[in-house]
């Protein structure tokens, strides 16, 4: 009898927004999609070099680089446990960001394909120096 009575509390859990919210966040995104999160709060974190960073960057971007990234965890506190979307030049450095942003326990985090040169290319809003 206990076991049964275990079953709907489980999946009660599994169920919770919070749980669901994570899962379904997904692991990359085109830069269709990272302009669409923006819009509606997801932060944007570029892990590009700041040279990089002031040649070129996609509006409303944050810049830490992946070289710093681990040492600067402290400063994405409040996105622990909120959609964060990594973008670099074209998609490898952001796929190591989001390595390491989830193995700091970041549970919404996704890479964004193409990077920074795709965003660009697709005509969203950047700043240019």
């Amino acid at each position: 009898m206990k076991k049964l009575f275990a079953i709907p509390v489980v999946l009660a859990a599994l169920l919770s927004s919070s749980f669901v919210s994570a899962a379904s966040f997904p692991s990359s995104v085109d830069v269709q999609q990272a302009a669409k999160l923006q819009s509606q709060g997801v932060f944007l974190l570029d892990v590009r070099e700041p040279g990089e960073y002031a040649e070129i960057h996609a509006k409303n971007a944050t810049l830490i680089p992946l070289g710093q990234l681990q040492s600067r965890l402290n400063e994405l506190a409040q996105y622990k446990n909120k959609p964060v979307a990594v973008i670099c030049r074209s998609g490898r450095r952001s796929a190591r960001g989001m390595e390491i942003l989830q193995s700091a326990g970041f549970t919404q985090v996704s890479n964004v394909e193409g990077g920074t040169s795709a965003w660009a290319n697709a005509g969203l809003p950047v700043v240019r120096n």
